[in-house]
């Protein structure tokens, strides 16, 4: 369904003559490709929408990295253009949890797990993680995480 509904945006972004949205959405499209041909299946098959928001996470993430490069390299005009495309990536992608909203469930899995130690900290990353099957970011649960143990 996302995957359909990106490339029915490229038509209409095409027709509305907005050529960095359509030049976005087409580069996301031959990341779908690519995953699918990657995944040993056909080019003409559509993604789930899991699969596709993965796709459009990593996408997401690049750009970040390369924002914060740009940044570090003092190249204002590249970061410009770097966030202009995540703004335009961001409506595909689910709404995040927020620190607040991570808290408890990170609470109530340290207690499950019975963790005490930091060194353990990964361990329930990983497991909150895994419960929240992408609607946290890591970073917000690593940092609410760091928090508990401190």
């Amino acid at each position: 369904m996302l995957h359909e509904n990106i490339k029915r945006g490229i038509i209409e972004s095409t027709k509305a003559r907005d050529t960095a949205k359509v030049a976005i959405l087409r580069g996301l499209v031959a990341d779908f490709t690519n995953e699918l041909i990657s995944k040993r299946r056909f080019p003409t098959e559509f993604l789930s929408d899991e699969e596709a928001t993965e796709v459009i996470k990593r996408a997401v993430k690049k750009r970040l990295d390369s924002v914060s490069q740009f940044k570090a390299g003092g190249r204002q005009d590249l970061v410009d253009a770097e966030e202009a495309e995540i703004t335009l990536l961001k409506p595909f992608l689910p709404q995040m949890m927020n620190q607040e909203d991570i808290r408890p469930i990170a609470e109530k899995k340290k207690a499950e797990l019975n963790f005490t130690d930091k060194t353990k900290s990964g361990i329930l990353v990983g497991a909150i993680l895994k419960e929240l099957k992408g609607k946290a970011d890591g970073m917000d649960v690593k940092a609410v995480v760091d928090s508990l143990f401190s």
